[in-house]
């Protein structure tokens, strides 16, 4: 087995077929069908349907772990290079929507001057998404809701951010300094899909309350949401960094008792060692969260001595010790 052998694999899966992962590859369709070949007889399992061009049930898992071999291959290549020179390399970082909104442009703001070399791929991805990403190989770093899950992903908490509903301004609840679970009953909204974590939070503080919210839809598009938002749709339950700019005039946030705030915390795979470049984007991610002034309103960084704690919740980094979140 050689990389020429999970290279070609790989570009099939990504291609669809041997021709287009020979052009992919610079080179000829013998070539990627030997290289396939001599691999299924390596494995003693057929990866690729020659009559569809999709791969087997053997192909997908050879080509996960394909993904990861490449990808310690190029971290290798990346902290040799770093010993001596500036980092090179590309990192693949994952995030949801509203961590996206603010934390990107800091990030390109400060990756330039510290590190010019270094390549940088945004995803925008829902939390269980990226979790899955991960997972696979196909994000170096997660920048996602917490607690955690999964035995693949381990994570550490960067921020807690506040949560609660957008109004407009001439709204009768607009002028509330907080508003109650119970009021939410009385405003058509717009929820994430089920399963997110602060949808499964809204659900029980909802269950607690013994009220029936009006879903107007579900959505797990923050740029669909921010839009519906705007063309008087529905409101929503989001972080006050979520607000457009050209919304500020005429929407407000109010917050809501037993709502929020929510962890967000940076994941990479448990079993994989991150590379130099890896390293440097969570050293640009510190100096983001170590600089109060590239914070937006309703985000705190969570304290140097919690980021190591396990299973803690938001209430934890305001306290004078971590306490365990329940299952």
């Amino acid at each position: 087995m050689d990389l020429r052998q999970l290279n070609a694999l790989v570009a099939i899966a990504e291609h669809g077929s041997f021709s287009a992962a020979a052009d992919a590859l610079a080179t000829v369709q013998s070539n990627v069908s030997t290289h396939v070949k001599k691999l299924e007889l390596e494995l003693g399992s057929a990866l690729v349907d020659r009559a569809t061009g999709e791969l087997t049930e053997a192909g997908v898992l050879a080509v996960e772990r394909a993904h990861r071999v490449i990808s310690e291959l190029d971290a290798l290549s990346s902290d040799v290079t770093a010993l001596s020179q500036e980092i090179i390399g590309t990192v693949h970082l994952g995030l949801i929507g509203t961590a996206a909104l603010w934390l990107v442009p800091q990030v390109l703001d400060l990756a330039p001057a510290l590190h010019p070399h270094l390549h940088l791929v945004f995803r925008e991805a829902t939390t269980r998404a990226l979790y899955v990403q991960l997972a696979t190989g196909d994000i170096d770093l997660g920048v996602l809701a917490l607690p955690a899950s999964g035995s693949e992903v381990h994570a550490v908490p960067l921020f807690e951010e506040d949560l609660g509903l957008f109004l407009p301004r001439g709204h009768a609840l607009a002028t509330r300094a907080l508003l109650t679970v119970a009021d939410l009953a009385s405003v058509p909204l717009l929820l994430p899909i089920s399963g997110t974590s602060y949808r499964d939070d809204l659900d029980a503080a909802v269950a607690k309350a013994g009220v029936t919210l009006d879903c107007r839809a579900e959505v797990d598009s923050l740029r669909l949401m921010r839009s519906l938002m705007g063309e008087r749709c529905g409101f929503a339950i989001l972080p006050p960094s979520a607000l457009p700019p050209n919304a500020k005039r005429t929407m407000v946030f109010v917050p809501v008792d037993g709502i929020g705030p929510r962890l967000i915390g940076v994941a990479q795979r448990r079993r994989a060692l991150p590379g130099a470049p890896v390293r440097a984007v969570l050293d640009i991610l510190t100096r983001i969260l170590a600089d109060r002034r590239r914070l937006p309103p309703g985000v705190r960084p969570v304290p140097a001595e919690f980021r190591q704690a396990p299973n803690y919740s938001p209430a934890a980094t305001r306290g004078t010790r971590p306490r365990r979140r329940r299952a």
